[in-house]
């Protein structure tokens, strides 16, 4: 495959925004369908299933990606795509599941905060070992700052009453999502390489955490019977559609910034986002005013120091 030309680090940096602000949005949107639902398992499987028929419907119109799904059957074939280049979207299955539990509950800020933490901590660690397609990126002295800075916005959230009023086990879950986040922005990022189409990564990845859920719905269903009717208005069901659009973007970008610089990027748009929205949309888990300013704060310092200062 030719190399692509690398972006420019201002214009990749507002992608990696961007994907933080649909996390965002998608978070409130799949929280507030599970809480509608009283199952995150369910509201999870809804939202993976629209945007993987939107995909099915809009990837064989596409000639490239036809072609790159000749090439992901042949790399299959030939071992030369391994099998876990295929799992990306089973840490997104376990991001809207724990989006249908937690967002709806605690507020899309302290769902952010947990995610936060897991992106950072495992982001770092992944470029360090040349996990995304980017190869091994260096531990400089601004990654680790700004991976630092990024865990001290999470401290702050966590200070005053918010740990007397959140169960421990609902702030874990979305910090195993933010490593999962981390992890599958990786995988897809090598597997869109592989195949020279970030649209045909995107698509495995929903069809590996569409599998995942189906799996996993199948079993709540068993244990607590069917879910409440679901809901009627259709903006409840855009989260897939949300998803789409970050997990290809994602995939896309990963590699002109490394899994860490995406992953703070990320941080920024998805702190922006949940303060907006849990101002204009609050919930009993949002916290102080003041606390929401410095975590943003804090995430603009965490990417400005972690940017490098020169290009290679």
């Amino acid at each position: 495959m030719t190399e692509s030309r690398p972006l420019p680090t201002w214009l990749a940096l507002g992608g990696a925004i961007s994907i933080g602000v649909m996390t965002a949005v998608q978070a409130r949107i799949n929280g507030v369908l599970g809480v509608r639902v009283d199952d995150g398992i369910i509201a999870g499987l809804l939202s993976f299933l629209a945007g993987l028929v939107f995909l099915v419907v809009l990837a064989p119109a596409l000639p490239a990606t036809r072609a790159a799904m000749s090439r992901l059957v042949s790399g299959i074939r030939n071992r030369t795509i391994p099998f876990w280049m295929l799992l990306g979207g089973t840490c997104g299955a376990l991001t809207v599941t724990t989006q249908g539990v937690v967002a709806g509950v605690l507020g899309v800020s302290l769902f952010t905060v947990g995610v936060v933490a897991g992106q950072t901590v495992h982001g770092l660690v992944l470029d360090r070992i040349g996990f995304g397609p980017s190869g091994v990126v260096a531990v400089t002295m601004g990654r680790v700052a700004g991976g630092a800075l990024a865990l001290a916005a999470v401290g702050i959230s966590l200070s005053g009453d918010v740990l007397r009023d959140a169960p421990l086990w609902l702030l874990l879950l979305p910090f195993f999502a933010g490593a999962g986040i981390a992890w599958q922005a990786g995988a897809n990022g090598r597997l869109a390489r592989k195949v020279s189409s970030p649209m045909t990564a995107t698509l495995v990845s929903f069809l590996a955490g569409t599998v995942v859920l189906v799996v996993a719905a199948a079993i709540s269903v068993a244990m607590r019977g069917m879910p409440q009717a679901l809901p009627s208005e259709p903006w409840l069901y855009a989260g897939g559609l949300l998803g789409f659009a970050y997990i290809m973007l994602g995939a896309f970008l990963v590699a002109h910034t490394g899994v860490l610089l995406m992953g703070l990027g990320s941080v920024l748009g998805q702190l922006s986002a949940s303060i907006v929205i849990d101002l204009l949309w609050p919930t009993a888990g949002r916290p102080a005013l003041w606390q929401l300013t410095a975590m943003f704060a804090v995430a603009v310092a965490s990417v400005f120091v972690a940017l490098p200062r020169r290009r290679r």
